[in-house]
């Protein structure tokens, strides 16, 4: 199976346990690879046979903003979800980002890899 990915693409959203957390706007930062064949498209040289990452990062960065989750995880869960489901992706793994959140740590964060149910 070939690869499509997007690393490091920031974001904004609201997330967080803590009451303050629900007041400010976070950064978070996903690392995506998407399962495909990469073969239609490249023979043919034809975006509309392959994943078009610039489509998903837009729908990526739409919906984080628009979430309010508590944990990164519900959010990477629905992440997971919701783009398995839209863009028809037999397989995907999906970092998620919290840069700042601990002390001393560059990162912190969850990475989940999801198989869909529908397209095997």
């Amino acid at each position: 199976m070939d690869k499509v990915f997007i690393h490091g693409l920031e974001l904004e959203a609201t997330i967080g346990v803590y009451e303050w957390e629900r007041d400010i706007i976070q950064n978070l930062v996903v690392d995506l690879e998407m399962g495909t064949d990469v073969h239609p498209a490249a023979q043919s040289d034809d975006l509309t046979l392959s994943l078009d990452y610039y489509v998903i990062s837009e729908n990526i960065k739409r919906w984080v903003s628009e979430s309010r989750y508590q944990l990164i995880e519900s959010l990477a869960e629905d992440l997971a979800n919701r783009l398995l489901e839209t863009f028809k992706i037999p397989w995907l793994r999906l970092r998620l980002h919290k840069p700042g959140a601990v002390p001393n740590a560059r990162s912190v964060g969850v990475e989940i890899e999801r198989r869909s149910h529908k397209h095997h």
